[in-house]
């Protein structure tokens, strides 16, 4: 195939700034003309020079506008000087599998077509970002080049090569006199031959099966990818290679809509999961979101396990890994809102323990700097050193390997926990699509409120219970690989007893503003107790000292966690 470049003129749009998860908006948006060439353009413009020659990884979660965007994005890559294009069979790869594959084939980057957990379809989300070469998502530095770029972008070059993303092979152009290959792969398999380098899948089976266990029962799975990338990923990994039967997988084929569920694995969104495990016979449940980032672990009769207390027990059992055991175990680190059930596991090991801001690219410079191996964000993200991204096929795997090591249920392993360490009652709830300008009113009245000196030390009552403020501050993160800061990253009100308050504006949606709220409460000795009632003092204080409802007019969230 022998094509010609085409320049095309263009005129900038309003808006293109990538945040921590890249650019999201409608689809209605991205469908405009020249509004998707121009971003990536912009994407590829940012890489500069290296960009000539250069191997780069394509592919999504396989909503609405994926498939269509893969190829547009393959005719611009040719275009622009890009060498070769390793890209998902019908556009589709899961997050954590771009990351892998930048790495183990040394990529440039990647361009990561995908919302995450936002719903799909042509009336919901799309979304685009791009990963470096660490196989994680672009720095600051790097997203706001792209950034600036877009508003100054006039033309865009373009290449007519034709490829078939639903057929698994190589294409070879000539453009202009130079060689362009996309190679369309197999989406699964580079990421299950990473897994079994990561776990003992002898043993998994066995687990599973039953062979290993005490009571020579199979595992009761209930495992559900929402209609999300990971279908194929768990079907090759739970089914084929483990032995689960297949009536413990649901909702494992992508569809462009999510089948009108919305894919976030939590206790609302993954609502039949939760009432299902419930009711029924299982060991485990488990849910995955749109792109394959994030998780949920349920127990039996729908015991939840809270992702900062996953992240607490995953680091207390690395060792039964054998990644770890044969790599070492570095440092562990959390987000900032994150309750901090893993700064205990750190201290008890005599390992580094970092809190950063949310957004995974964080966590990417101290693994770089192989100071980290074991991360978590309370939003349902888990992950090691293994990649640059969250993991939540990752995260089952290690939670299986945890009850295959120990013979012990996902409750029983959690009870045991905190007994050993102390609990960290946690809840968030998420105001989902609020108005923007009183949003910004309120935080910037809270930040007034907790900053001003006379706040440290003042009481706070509700519900019988007084908590008195040890600090108040607006987060910041200064980052001990690069020294870069990171400011106004969540409003803080820590408590003498360890108890916390975290409130941020979360620029994650494509309209409007979601308010998250973060309670945080540390017992040493009550760690059977509800965790509503628990935390019910500390959510009053939050609501009264915010003004949260009347800034908002919402009586209740959208989501609690």
């Amino acid at each position: 195939m022998s094509v010609k470049v085409e320049t095309v003129a263009t005129t900038p749009y309003e808006g293109q700034k990538p945040g921590t998860s890249g650019l999201r908006k409608k689809v209605k948006v991205f469908t405009q003309k020249n509004y998707t060439e121009n971003f990536v353009q912009c994407i590829l413009d940012a890489n500069g020079s290296a960009l000539a020659g250069s191997t780069l990884v394509v592919g999504g979660d396989g909503r609405y506008f994926c498939k269509e965007a893969a190829e547009l994005i393959v005719r611009l890559c040719a275009a622009n000087g890009v060498r070769k294009i390793l890209l998902g069979q019908n556009g589709i790869l899961s997050t954590p599998a771009v990351s892998s594959l930048i790495r183990r084939h040394k990529a440039l980057g990647g361009i990561v077509l995908t919302a995450s957990h936002n719903p799909g379809g042509p009336e919901n989300d799309f979304g685009i970002k791009f990963n470096c070469e660490n196989g994680g998502p672009a720095p600051d530095a790097f997203t706001n080049k792209i950034y600036a770029l877009s508003g100054e972008i006039k033309q865009y070059k373009i290449a007519p090569v034709a490829v078939d993303v639903g057929k698994v092979g190589v294409t070879n152009a000539d453009v202009d006199g130079a060689p362009f290959t996309v190679e369309v792969i197999d989406s699964v398999s580079d990421y299950v031959l990473l897994m079994k380098e990561i776990f003992d899948f002898e043993r998994l089976r066995d687990f599973v099966s039953g062979k290993s266990r005490s009571d020579g029962q199979p595992l009761k799975m209930r495992i559900d990818s929402m209609n999300g990338v990971t279908g194929s990923y768990v079907e090759e990994i739970f089914v084929k290679c483990l032995g689960a039967s297949k009536e413990g997988v649901v909702h494992t084929t992508p569809l462009p809509d999510f089948g009108g569920l919305h894919p976030d694995p939590n206790l609302t969104y993954a609502k039949d999961l939760v009432d299902t495990v419930r009711a029924g016979d299982y060991d485990i449940g488990a849910a995955f979101d749109g792109d394959g980032d994030r998780n949920m672990i349920i127990g039996r009769k729908a015991f939840f396990v809270t992702p900062s207390d996953s992240l607490a027990v995953i680091a207390h059992y690395l060792e039964c890994i054998p990644y770890f055991k044969r790599n070492g175990v570095q440092g562990l680190a959390r987000s900032m809102p994150t309750a901090s059930a893993v700064d205990r596991v750190a201290e008890a090991l005599g390992k580094e323990m970092f809190e950063v801001p949310t957004g995974w690219k964080y966590f990417g410079n101290l693994m770089d700097a192989g100071r980290l191996c074991l991360c978590g964000e309370e939003s349902f993200g888990t992950g090691s050193n293994h990649i640059r991204e969250k993991d939540g096929v990752w995260a089952v795997l290690a939670w299986l390997s945890i009850m295959s090591h120990t013979g012990k249920s996902i409750e029983d392993i959690c009870v045991e926990h905190w007994k050993r360490y102390g609990r960290n009652y946690f809840t968030r709830y998420d105001y989902e699509e609020c108005d923007l300008a009183p949003c910004n009113e309120m935080m910037e009245a809270l930040e007034k409120t907790i900053t001003d000196g006379a706040f440290v030390g003042r009481q706070l009552s509700a519900g019988g219970k007084t908590y008195t403020v040890k600090l108040g501050d607006n987060f910041s993160y200064n980052d001990p690989i690069d020294k870069s800061v990171s400011t106004k990253q969540g409003l803080r009100i820590v408590f003498t007893d360890g108890s916390r308050i975290v409130m941020r504006l979360s620029g994650t949606g494509s309209s409007g503003a979601t308010v998250r709220l973060y309670i945080d409460s540390y017992e040493k000795e009550n760690v059977l107790g509800s965790a509503s009632e628990m935390l019910k003092p500390l959510i009053d204080i939050a609501l009264e000292v915010s003004k949260l409802p009347t800034y908002t007019g919402r009586n209740a969230p959208t989501v609690i966690t």
